[in-house]
This record gives structure tokens, sequence and C-alpha cells, in this order.
């Protein structure tokens, strides 16, 4: 009898213990030793893009999003909890300093009219509208959470959410987690994904609509214009650590822009990042260090041939280049929090690179590049600092339909790379463990 209760109370002591939450798969990559754990339970859930902060101030927390809704994921265990409702919801970021993840009524569209941004609290659910938008879309939030940034593309314009136009033979280029472009020639073949993407994004560049970079207060509502332009404005991003600090695009096809620019919330210290000096020189995917005093970005000079990550120091003005072979060519990169590493998501064969074996997610440890014989060049601080990368691959991408853009981003203790990818079939969110 004793037995028997003894027993039974176990039992119930079993079933009262709640299980510690597991993700809902994950395996050892056979192509490189590297664990990868699938965070989603749903197809069609995505991360953020790369340059969007994702995470809690504390790291112990990320924002995604799933087909339900925006959901929360906690990072120690990766369990998944539906945060707010709406598949319609446009998650936009998280704060540097609260624990609020940001999101839109509507999906991008920078052409659209009013919408409403809304903060809620990724421990309690608690949302509460803090912008009503007029008009464009938002890409980001400043440091110390009382700015938002974003574009505008005045009417009549009609364009898709990835600021390219709708053309009535084709419809809306947008599709889960990514975009396709398709374009045939005058004989009837298909251009190359790379080459349908630029022809797409020449059509917009040429459309020379009115454009504007703007920021709306958080505190006084007040929406005020920084840049107005019929240039192809995009890529808005606030620096993560200067609250007054922004980093903007002329869009287009790379090779007809200068892209990358800065400037100050009050209009001041208007500046051009990067100047190309060659023919087909490209320059783009820009994004700031996570301590904020390097912009760096994919060069290519020219276009296609030479592969390079670009460093300019914000403060000092010093240049920093990593040369990449073509395979280590990536359609995005990213900066560990300690500033030790990269991390690249390669690329197919019919993209820019036109790489024979790139589609990997990457690890890079950078390396200097020596002076000759030891001695030091005298103007040095003039000129570019140079170094290569030591690579070592994380994922198997292979199976991965690149119209599906990883964007890769680090989790903030570095451990782990979260990426989102489709090759089970359909869009999910996953994590790498950096060390094998």
């Amino acid at each position: 009898m004793r037995f028997r209760l003894l027993t039974g109370l176990l039992a119930a002591s079993v079933l009262a213990t709640p299980a510690l939450a597991k993700p809902a798969k994950e395996w050892i990559d056979p192509a490189t030793g590297h664990r990868i754990v699938r965070i989603s339970t749903q197809g069609g859930t995505s991360n953020l893009y790369f340059t969007q902060s994702a995470f809690t101030p504390k790291g112990d927390k990320m924002v995604i999003k799933t087909p339900d809704g925006i959901s929360v994921v906690t990072l120690s265990d990766w369990s998944i909890k539906l945060l707010v409702p709406g598949p319609h919801l446009n998650l936009l970021f998280t704060g540097h300093i609260s624990r609020n993840a940001y999101y839109a009524t509507r999906a991008r569209d920078d052409a659209g009219g009013a919408f409403q941004v809304y903060a809620v609290d990724v421990d309690t659910g608690k949302a509460k509208k803090v912008a009503d938008v007029a008009g464009g879309s938002i890409g980001s939030i400043n440091a110390d959470e009382t700015l938002l940034l974003g574009q505008y593309t005045l009417p009549p314009a009609k364009v898709n959410p990835d600021g390219t136009l709708v053309r009535a033979d084709q419809g809306n280029n947008a599709v889960p987690g990514g975009n396709t472009y398709a374009e045939n020639r005058p004989d009837g073949t298909p251009y190359t994904y790379a080459d349908a993407k630029t022809r797409s994004l020449h059509r917009r560049l040429k459309a020379g609509f009115p454009m504007e970079v703007f920021t709306q207060n958080l505190v006084t509502g007040e929406r005020k214009t920084i840049v107005a332009s019929n240039d192809w404005l995009n890529h808005v991003q606030f620096s993560p650590t200067d609250p007054g600090l922004i980093m903007y695009c002329h869009e287009g096809p790379w090779h007809e822009v200068d892209r990358i620019w800065t400037i100050r919330t009050d209009g001041t210290g208007k500046k051009l990042v990067h100047t190309r000096t060659m023919n087909n020189e490209i320059a783009g995917h820009e994004f700031f260090s996570p301590d904020g005093e390097t912009i760096w970005y994919d060069l290519q000079t020219p276009r296609g041939q030479v592969f390079w990550l670009a460093g300019y120091n914000v403060r000092t003005g010093k240049r920093t280049w990593y040369h990449l072979e073509r395979n280590q060519w990536s359609v995005h990169y990213n900066q560990s929090p300690d500033l030790k590493l990269f991390t690249g998501d390669g690329g197919d064969s019919e993209m820019v690179a036109h790489a024979p074996d790139g589609k990997y997610l990457y690890l890079f440890t950078p390396r200097m590049i020596p002076d000759d014989a030891e001695i030091p060049t005298a103007d040095a601080d003039k000129l570019i600092v140079p170094g290569t990368f030591d690579q070592e691959k994380l994922v198997d991408m292979r199976g991965n339909n690149y119209k599906t853009e990883p964007n890769m981003t680090f989790t903030p203790d570095g451990k782990w790379i979260i990426f989102r990818a489709n090759f089970e079939g359909t869009t999910h969110t996953y994590a790498v463990e950096t060390a094998k």
C-alpha cells in the first residue's frame, strides 16, 4: 500500500514538473560539424532584416514574425510565445533601452497612406500606440528611443514593398521571406535573377519620384523631413549608439549610384561615405558595427570580379578593407558583438559573384596583411588598411533557394547566429552554434 502511494506521489510530481522547452528540431550539419536548431514551429516564420535589432537589451529574448503574428523567443531554451496576434502586422525592431518590440499596423509600403506604430512589452504583452504616421514606412529607431526614422515616396507613385515599380505585366514583386525578380530578353530567354533585379532597380531609379527621409518624434509627435530628393532614398538606419546619426542610401543599380550617405538628425553633416572611382564599381548593403563606430559594406572593384567587405570609421574616417574570394562573397554580412568576427550568408551561382560553390553560411575571422619585411609604411594613417578572412563553414545552404535571403545576425552573446532558410521546403527561422 505504501509502495503504491509512493509510486502515485512520484508520478504526480513528475506530471506537475514543467518540462524544459526544447527547440522544434536540432541536428549536426554533416557538412560543417556545427549544431543547428530550428526555432520556428510554423512554416512561413522569419527573422528580421539583418540591419534591424531583434533582441532585448539584456540579450535574453528575440522577436520574430510568424504566420499568426509577432512572437517572442526565449534564447535560453528557444521557446516561442505569441506576443501580438495578427498576420497583417509589420514587425519593425526592438528598442535599445526598453524591453519593447515595435510594430506597424500594415506591411511596408513606402508610398502608402497613414498607419500606426505600437510598442509591446516582450514580457507582459502589453501594447500601446506610440505614433500616428501620415505616410511612408518606418525602418529604424534611434539609440535613446525618441525618434523613428522612415522614408516616403510621394504620391502618385505605385511601388512594391522593396521600393521597385509595380508593373502591370508582373504584379507585386513581394514573396514571403524575400523578393522575386523575373524578366525575359526580347528573344524570350530569361535574364538571370541578378540581371532581372538590376533591370527592375534601374527602372525605379529612372522614374525619379520625389522622396523624403523623415524622423518622427515619439515624445512630441513632430514629423521632420531630413532629406528630400528625386533620387530613390532607401535603407534608412540609425546608429545603434549615437541617437543623432542617420545612415541612408541612394538606391538603384549599385554601379549607377554613389549609394551610402550619413546625416545628422538636425540636417547637418551630410556626407558621402564611399565614392566610386572605377566603372562598374559597386558598394552597398551597408550596416553599422555593434558599437556604432564603423559602417561596413559590400564593395566590388569592379562588380562581380574583386570582392571586399569595406569599413569606414564614422569618427576618424579610417578605412579597412577585407578581401574575399568569389565563393566567400555573401548577400549580407554582419559583425559579432565583441567586434572580433564576421558572418556572411553566401550566395548562389546566379547572383553577382556567380560563385560556383558559395551556398554556405560562413564565420569569418579577420586577418590583417602585415607590413612588408616588417617595415611600417610612413604614411599608413592616410591609407586603407587591408586584410583577408579565414573562413569556417557553419551551415550547408545548398538546399536553400536564395530568393529567400538568410538575413543572419549574431545573438548578443555571440554564441549563435540567427538566420532564415527554406531548405526544409518552407521558410523557417534557425540558429547555428558558432562553436563546433
